[in-house]
């Protein structure tokens, strides 16, 4: 009897463990290249001035009212009396703008009844009021 040499056949695997160590080595290289990006998008430039730049044109303007009756228009506070020359300016640029009021929930009536009417007069023709779901924080 011939006895024949069988050498042990093993079955071929995928080792997972060194793919893996490079997905998150790439995954780290992707964010820390991405983070330096932004960085340098944030860099205080003075841009050159020119004669031909076209102004950007509002969409819409948010005026807010909080809790102490402040008002607000776009994040810069403004007093009652100098909303309408502030809204005619940018309607100038844009009649079909947008006047979204965001107004504190404690805030009276009145007042928010008092900023309604200075967005009329201004000759603003679309007007919205902001809320929230109800459940929504």
């Amino acid at each position: 009897m011939v006895q024949v040499n069988r050498r042990q056949i093993r079955k071929a695997r995928i080792e997972i463990v060194p793919m893996i160590d490079t997905i998150f080595f790439l995954l780290v290289f992707f964010m820390i290249a991405t983070l330096s990006m932004t960085k340098q998008q944030g860099l205080p430039v003075n841009l050159p001035r020119a004669a031909t730049a076209e102004r950007e044109i509002r969409e819409n303007v948010t005026l807010t009212i909080t809790r102490e009756g402040r008002l607000y228009y776009n994040k810069q506070e403004i007093a009652l009396e100098r909303l309408g020359s502030a809204l005619k300016g940018d309607l100038g640029e844009n009649p079909r703008l947008l006047v979204i009021i965001n107004a504190d929930t404690d805030v009276t009536h009145g007042k928010v009844v008092e900023v309604m009417d200075q967005v009329k007069a201004a000759g603003a023709s679309r007007m919205a009021i902001a809320t929230k779901l109800k459940g929504e924080r």
